[in-house]
C-alpha cells in the first residue's frame, strides 16, 4: 500500500522496471532508472545536512534532471519548493529566505543570477552546479550524484502529513505566498485524477504545465502511481504552437492537461489539420474559463477524444470536474466547472457566511482530503484562508474560502461566476491585482496605480494598467515596464501602461478602474 508520494515511482519500479517513466528531447528515463536515481539525489542531500521537514528549493528549466529531483527530495524527508526559472531576481530571493531554503537545485545557465543572490540568502549548497561555476558557496555537480548509493535512503519515520512540496502564488500585499501540500494531500489528488481520468500504465502524457505551477502535479504524480510515461514538453514548444503539434503527434500523447490559452494556440495555429492526433482519448483543461466557440471547434476537430473542464485552485489541487458529452452549441455562454469529487464538498455561502440555496449565486467553500495545509508562515492569511462549520458540538469541518463565486444549477453542476476580489487568471496563471500596483507605486516616480483586467480576441486576459506621477516627475512606459521586470514574474507584468494627468474616480473618491477598463477597451 502507498502512503507517501515518494513511494509512488519506486512501486511502479518494480511492476514496470523497463517502461518509460519520462521523456525530454530525446532523453528518457525508465522507472528503474528513475527509481535508483532519485535514490541517488536523496542520498546526496542527506549528506549535504537535508533532514525530514527541510525545504529544498528546485531552480531549473525543463530536463531529464527535472522528474528525479523532485521525487528525490520527497525520498530525503524534504518538501520541494519549485521556483519560476524565469522568476526575477527580488522575487527568488524572497522565497530562498521566506521559506528557509539552504539547499537549491539549479542549472549552469542559472549561475549569473544565483551568483547575484548568494550573499544576501542563507543558501548553503547548490546541487547540480559544476564546482568550477566561481561561486562562493559548496557545489554539488550530477555526476557526484550519480556516483552516491542507489539503495532506498532511510529519511527516517515520516508520515502522511508530513509535507511533500510547497508552491508560491501571487499574493495580494506584493509578496508570494506559499501554499503547504502534505503527503495525503498530494497523493489523495493523484490516486482521485488518476482514477476520473483513467490513467494507465499504457498511457503518454504530455506535461505542458511549468514546475511551479500546480498542474504539474498531475504528470508528475499521477502518472507515476500508474506507470504511465510523461513527456515533458520543452518551454520554447509553448510559444511555437506547430512544433507543439507535431510533438503530439510524435510522441503519441494520450493524455493532454493545459490552460485553454494553449489549446486555443493549437487550433489557430498548430497546423493540427496536418497531423495524426488520434491517439489523443482525453484532453484536460483548466485554470481559467474556455471561451465556448473555441471549445466547440476544437471538439469537432478532435472527434474522438474526450474533454474535461476541471476545477480547483491550487489550495485544494482539483476538487470538481465537468466531462463534456458534445460539442456546445452555438449561443451557449460558458461550461460548467461541475461536480465536486465524491470524497470531497462543496458549500456555497453568502456574504455574512451563511448557506445559500440552489440557483442563488454565493461563494465556494471546499472541504476536500486534497486541501492544502495551509500557507507557509503567513499565520494572518490562514486565519482568512477557512471557514469553519461545526454540525454538532465538538466536531469541527474545515472549508478552503475559494474566493470564486457559483451557482449550483438545477443539473446538479456547479457554474463558474467569476471572483470576489482583485485575482485574475492570466494564461492560466493567478495574479493579484494588487501585488501589480504594488510594485509600480514602489516606483519613485510614481504617484498612483492601477491594474485592471482586459479580454483578448483569443480568449484570455491581459493585464493593463495606469499610472499618475509626482510632481515635476518624468518616466516612460518601456523604462515602467523595465522596472517591472524585476519585481514580478512575466506574466504579471502589464502588456501596456499609460502615464495619465489623473485617474477617474467614483463618488466615494477611489479610483474608477471600471472607467480605466473602458477608456483602454476604447483606444484599442
Amino acid at each position: 500500500m502507498v502512503y507517501l508520494l515518494s513511494q509512488i515511482v519506486d512501486r511502479s519500479a518494480e511492476k514496470f522496471p523497463d517502461r518509460s517513466a519520462f521523456r525530454f528531447y530525446g532523453e528518457s528515463l525508465n522507472y528503474s532508472e528513475l527509481s535508483s536515481r532519485s535514490n541517488q539525489l536523496a542520498r546526496t542531500l542527506a549528506e549535504q545536512g537535508v533532514r525530514r521537514r527541510d525545504r529544498v528549493g528546485i531552480f531549473m528549466n525543463k530536463c531529464i534532471e527535472m522528474p528525479l529531483t523532485v521525487h528525490g527530495i520527497m525520498k530525503a524527508g524534504a518538501a520541494y519548493v519549485p521556483i519560476d526559472p524565469e522568476a526575477p531576481v527580488a522575487r527568488l530571493k524572497y522565497i530562498i529566505q521566506h521559506c528557509g531554503i539552504q539547499v537549491l537545485i539549479a542549472q549552469a545557465s542559472k549561475v549569473k543570477i544565483l551568483s547575484d543572490i548568494i550573499a544576501e540568502t542563507e543558501l548553503d549548497c547548490l546541487v547540480g552546479i559544476d564546482e568550477t561555476s566561481g561561486l562562493t558557496i559548496r557545489t554539488v555537480p550530477w555526476r557526484e550524484v550519480y556516483d552516491a548509493s542507489s539503495q532506498t535512503p532511510d529519511s527516517g519515520p515520516m508520515t502522511e502529513q508530513d509535507l511533500a512540496y510547497i508552491m508560491y502564488t501571487s499574493g495580494s500585499t506584493g509578496e508570494p505566498k506559499g501554499i503547504m501540500h502534505t503527503h495525503h494531500s498530494g497523493l489523495s489528488y493523484a490516486k482521485l485524477s488518476a482514477e476520473t481520468y483513467q490513467v494507465c500504465e499504457k498511457d503518454i502524457l504530455g506535461n505542458h504545465s511549468p514546475l511551479h505551477f500546480d498542474m504539474s502535479t498531475f504528470e508528475f504524480f499521477s502518472g507515476p502511481l500508474k506507470g504511465a510515461c510523461t513527456v515533458l514538453i520543452p518551454e520554447e514548444y509553448t510559444k511555437l504552437p506547430a512544433s507543439l503539434s507535431n510533438l503530439i503527434a510524435d510522441e503519441h500523447l494520450t493524455i493532454w492537461y493545459s490552460v485553454p490559452f494553449a489549446l486555443i494556440q493549437l487550433l489557430l495555429r498548430g497546423a493540427m489539420e496536418t497531423r495524426d492526433l488520434s491517439a489523443l482519448r482525453w484532453i484536460l483543461f483548466g485554470g481559467e474559463p474556455f471561451p465556448v466557440g473555441y471549445l466547440r471547434e476544437l471538439m469537432i476537430r478532435l472527434p474522438n477524444a474526450r474533454f474535461s473542464n476541471v476545477y480547483g485552485p491550487a489550495e485544494v489541487n482539483q476538487c470538481a470536474f465537468y466531462h463534456i458529452p458534445k460539442p456546445p452549441e452555438k449561443g451557449e455562454d460558458s461550461v460548467p466547472i461541475g461536480q465536486i469529487w465524491a470524497i470531497s464538498e462543496g458549500l456555497v455561502i453568502d456574504q455574512h457566511d451563511q448557506p445559500v440555496d440552489p440557483g442563488t449565486t454565493g461563494e465556494l467553500m471546499i472541504r476536500s482530503p486534497t486541501m492544502m495545509q495551509g500557507y507557509w508562515n503567513r499565520e494572518d492569511l490562514n486565519q482568512r484562508a477557512f471557514y469553519y462549520r461545526t454540525p454538532f458540538p465538538g466536531y469541527q469541518e474545515t472549508f478552503y474560502r475559494t474566493g470564486d463565486l457559483v451557482q449550483l444549477t438545477e443539473t446538479g453542476n456547479y457554474k463558474y461566476l467569476g471572483r470576489k476580489d482583485r485575482q485574475i487568471k492570466t494564461r492560466g496563471y493567478r495574479v493579484e491585482l494588487d501585488e501589480i500596483e504594488t510594485a509600480l507605486s514602489s516606483h519613485k516616480q510614481i504617484e498612483e496605480a492601477a491594474a485592471f483586467p482586459l479580454p483578448d480576441s483569443e480568449g484570455s486576459t491581459l493585464i493593463s494598467a495606469g499610472v499618475t506621477l509626482k510632481d515635476n516627475q518624468k518616466v516612460t512606459e518601456s523604462e515602467l515596464m523595465k522596472y517591472l521586470k524585476t519585481k514580478l514574474p512575466w506574466y504579471a507584468v502589464p502588456r501596456r501602461i499609460d502615464i495619465v494627468k489623473a485617474f477617474p474616480r467614483t463618488s466615494s473618491g477611489k479610483i474608477d478602474r471600471r472607467a480605466l477598463q473602458h477608456q483602454a477597451v476604447t483606444k484599442s
